[in-house]
This record gives structure tokens, C-alpha cells and sequence, in this order.
């Protein structure tokens, strides 16, 4: 229960976050075209290179918190089930 409502929240955020990046490049373009000085990368690059980093880092926080607090929690079901066979 506290892994999947954990999940969860990970998930909606990472879709959030990817889906209102489409919802800016559908309804107002103009915006991720702005021009960062005087070459030719936009408002777009940054913002998704940092949607594609902010995607790995939850990815490694799910993982770090899935082998240490999860794999706690699994490991006292299983010694639960144990005593109780």
C-alpha cells in the first residue's frame, strides 16, 4: 500500500509534467520558440532536457526508496509468513 501510493505520486507527477510539455507545444507554440541569445536554441531544448533528467531522477528515487524501505517492508511480510508456517 505505502509502495503503490508512492508510485502513484511519482507517476502523476512524471505524466503531469509530460503532458503539459505537449499541451505547450499544441496550444502555444510561440512560447518554446523563444530564442536563448543570439544562436538558434530555443526555450525547448532546456526544457526538455531537463523533463528527460527530471524523468531519470524519479526513476532513482522510486529505486533507492524501493531497495531500502520496500525491500524492508517485504522482508518483515516474509519473516511474518515464516513464523507463521
Amino acid at each position: 500500500s505505502k509502495r503503490n501510493a508512492f508510485s502513484l505520486k511519482l507517476s502523476i507527477f512524471v505524466l503531469a509534467m509530460f503532458y503539459s510539455f505537449v499541451l505547450v507545444i499544441a496550444f502555444n507554440k510561440e512560447l518554446l520558440a523563444i530564442r536563448l541569445g543570439e544562436g538558434v536554441m530555443t526555450v525547448a531544448f532546456p526544457v526538455g532536457a531537463a523533463i528527460i533528467l527530471i524523468s531519470f531522477l524519479t526513476t532513482l528515487i522510486y529505486v533507492r526508496r524501493a531497495n531500502t524501505e520496500f525491500e524492508e517492508l517485504t522482508q518483515s511480510i516474509k519473516d511474518d509468513v515464516k513464523d507463521l508456517l
